[in-house]
């Protein structure tokens, strides 16, 4: 489970890091972190959207949003053949399932950001 002040101090440790950098590098650090970091409120509203797992795909995280969409046709697919009260278990089982991201997305992409930021401020100091 993340944890706000851990990601947060994180973040923090990345920011004094790239501000120590010289002026070309960290020009350099932008240009690369502005194509490559995600937004939060876009991963809010595609998890907030019924369609389960395209939040999983705007981070990359393939194999999770192939799984839980495939979840999700399951459950409309029983629908189809009329088992109603199974189909909806199963979507009723992956929306509760996804609540933990929509209701964490902030801290979510802020991790997934403060890695991306830590992976490329590494490369520019290894160049």
């Amino acid at each position: 489970m993340l944890k706000q002040g851990e990601v947060d101090a994180r973040e923090e440790a990345l920011r004094l890091l790239v501000r120590e950098l010289p002026d070309e590098k960290r020009k350099l650090f932008y240009e690369r972190a502005e194509k490559a970091l995600k937004d939060p409120d876009t991963f809010a509203v595609l998890n907030y959207l019924f369609i389960a797992g395209l939040h999983h795909f705007y981070l990359g995280r393939w194999l999770r949003g192939m799984t839980n969409l495939l979840v999700f046709s399951a459950g409309i697919y029983l629908m189809y053949l009329e088992q109603w009260r199974n189909g909806l278990i199963v979507i009723g089982i992956i929306t509760v399932l996804e609540f933990y991201a929509l209701f964490r997305s902030q801290i979510i992409v802020k991790h997934y950001n403060n890695r991306i930021a830590a992976d490329i401020l590494d490369a520019i100091e290894n160049s």
